[in-house]
């Protein structure tokens, strides 16, 4: 989540204070299994404890009713005793332990704009900055707008990026995350010349760095993600993704809400051909996600765009392709993201289905891409500000709505 100015507490109150009165607290149609009622509960104590939930060190303050929650993962291990790996096995001192990190954002330039997103243990922001960078090199707001040529170029900078990420991106609080080094503008002239614009070059391998030897990734990264982009009156604005990892998260209900299922975030092997994977499981860290809100400055530093999209891995893809319709093809925030969309991930191209870009399977395949045809899941939301006013974007893929006043 990447925050602009932020309101007084006495404001923040004002906008959960709907919470009291509702209790799906903005949930339509509720269904009874849904525990209205609980929520509602918890809602009235984010309401009026707002300030030690929202900025206490102590995330887990006892307005979060942590004894209930422990109690439900206490009951779902229960029920699955015939399970000998104890799922959901939890206790009180684990949530005392755990402290909510203010990290600084990740910013670099991508031609005349700073773009800023949100570092590790996300490796959204330090991915989509490769794939700009890599980019740069290229005079892309000379191409056509989704034509061949920078669709491959997107590709072969997406299969770089994602290489470097497998194997770096981590929670730095653990392992060394060599962002200056990835980021080093050498570093990415140094890649970029790997990128034909006649031939695709297959899987690629990771940058090499002095003194890191890390083994390779291999997280499940589930889709189920939600994106909030908002700029206020006043010109506060927050990017904001979060995810419960699955449709359910951990199937776990408790005060109202799910319990999230972010553990699949990790790798599911510790080492890779003898080397210890950066993203590997340890006590009190936190899972590489691909989360990648963004704010886009102009060369002035003043924010023209908030950005931001659903969709597990592919996030990092479906952001960067928007970025580059809005900065090099000159397309507003809407066409931006109503665009067709590409992807590669390091692996084979997928092309959105059903939509124009599918034109482009024969030229790519023709330059040694596998392609391969399907929905995808995108779910961006953001807004521009313009000359004229805020202009919001709406992914049409899936729910979502803009609202201004």
């Amino acid at each position: 989540m990447i925050v602009g100015e932020q309101k007084s507490i006495s404001e923040i109150k004002a906008l959960i204070a709907p919470c009291e009165i509702d209790a799906t607290c903005g949930t339509p149609s509720p269904q009874p299994f849904l525990f209205p009622s609980e929520l509602l509960r918890t809602c009235k104590q984010v309401h009026f404890e707002a300030t030690p939930i929202l900025y206490s060190r102590n995330t887990f303050h006892v307005g979060y009713r942590r004894e209930d929650i422990q109690r439900a993962l206490t009951w779902f291990t229960r029920i699955g005793a015939a399970n000998a790996r104890q799922i959901g096995a939890i206790a009180l001192k684990d949530f005392k332990r755990y402290r909510a990190k203010q990290r600084p954002p990740l910013c670099d330039h991508y031609r005349q704009y700073k773009v800023c997103s949100m570092g590790p243990p996300s490796s959204g922001g330090l991915t989509l900055l490769q794939i700009l960078g890599l980019l740069e090199g290229y005079d892309l707001p000379k191409t056509g707008v989704n034509q061949l040529q920078p669709i491959h170029l997107f590709t072969q900078a997406s299969r770089l990026a994602f290489a470097d990420r497998d194997f770096y991106a981590a929670d730095a609080d653990f392992v060394t995350v060599p962002i200056r080094q990835l980021l080093d503008d050498n570093y990415i002239a140094k890649r970029r010349r790997r990128i034909s614009p006649k031939l695709d070059m297959g899987q690629a391998t990771p940058g090499q760095l002095t003194g890191l030897a890390y083994g390779q990734d291999d997280a499940l990264e589930m889709p189920s993600t939600s994106h909030m982009s908002i700029i206020d009156s006043r010109g506060n604005a927050i990017s904001m993704t979060t995810s419960i990892e699955m449709a359910f998260g951990s199937t776990v209900f408790a005060n109202g809400y799910l319990l999230n299922n972010q553990l699949t975030d990790f790798s599911l092997s510790p080492t890779k051909n003898g080397h210890p994977v950066a993203n590997r499981v340890e006590a009190g860290k936190r899972p590489r996600s691909s989360m990648t809100p963004v704010m886009v400055f102009d060369h002035d530093n003043k924010l023209i765009a908030v950005l931001g999209s659903p969709g597990g891995s592919r996030i990092i893809n479906y952001v960067a392709h928007s970025l580059i319709a809005m900065l090099d093809w000159n397309l507003d925030i809407q066409q931006a993201i109503s665009l067709p969309k590409a992807s590669n991930r390091n692996g084979p191209t997928t092309l959105e289905q059903d939509t124009g870009i599918t034109l482009l399977r024969e030229g790519l395949e023709k330059l040694g891409h596998k392609v391969q045809l399907r929905q995808l899941n995108s779910g961006l939301h953001g807004i521009q500000i313009t000359p004229k006013g805020m202009l919001g974007g709406v992914d049409p893929r899936r729910e979502g709505l803009a609202l201004g006043e």
